[in-house]
């Protein structure tokens, strides 16, 4: 199977050449750094969850397009292994099933560090939103009400409501995440990985300690 670092890295040279755009056409408008787009495209670096959202953003495709396998298809079937993934400082994003025709579910398998959390603001989307844990203790406030995953838990809500997940935990969680929306479920996505894997600031950490800030620096 060929390495994912170089599929993400092929497709998004391509679809640079095809709008047009030299690197730093794209560096400028997608507000990361040339070196960064130059290394990804070369497959010497592999881009975190929020980079390639910054990347799909200003080349005007859905963020799935760097991780599904292809031209759509009637039905999907990974083996173990087969997974492509995003990697942030503190979340492991894998795709568990794109590239059905008028897809409306996200299939996500998220792997959490401790204290890996969606981010400072709430979450808030249309559809609806399914979550089950699988392994450790992920904690998921929903309007103001938290609701406590541990194994073989799930919760199902609407997800208009506004909503803030992490792992209340000091060893990493993994959850199943599905995202449903008969309109828009890119925006769901984007609004789940935007700050993924960021974790609230202590007085410890510094003020520019994301991945993705250390990378683009």
């Amino acid at each position: 199977m060929d390495d994912p670092g170089q599929i993400v890295g092929q497709r998004l040279r391509t679809l640079r050449a095809e709008r047009g755009l030299t690197v730093r056409d794209l560096a400028r408008v997608s507000d990361l750094a040339f070196n960064t787009i130059s290394l990804i495209e070369r497959g010497k670096m592999s881009p975190t969850v929020s980079t390639l959202h910054k990347l799909a953003s200003a080349l005007g495709v859905p963020l799935a397009y760097f991780v599904s396998g292809g031209s759509p298809k009637q039905v999907i079937y990974l083996k173990r292994g087969e997974r492509r993934a995003a990697h942030s400082a503190h979340v492991v994003l894998e795709n568990l099933g794109v590239g059905l025709a008028d897809q409306t579910l996200q299939l996500l398998l998220l792997t959490l560090q401790p204290g890996a959390d969606s981010g400072p603001d709430p979450i808030v989307h249309v559809g609806h939103e399914f979550a089950f844990c699988l392994e450790g203790r992920v904690e998921y406030e929903v309007k103001g009400s938290l609701h406590v995953l541990e194994p073989e838990d799930s919760l199902l809500f609407e997800a208009h409501l506004p909503h803030h997940w992490r792992n209340g935990q000091d060893a990493p969680s993994r959850l199943l995440l599905v995202l449903e929306a008969s309109e828009g479920h890119e925006v769901a996505l984007r609004r789940h990985i935007e700050s993924v894997g960021r974790r609230r600031r202590s007085a410890r950490q510094d003020p520019d300690g994301s991945e993705t800030h250390a990378l683009e620096g």
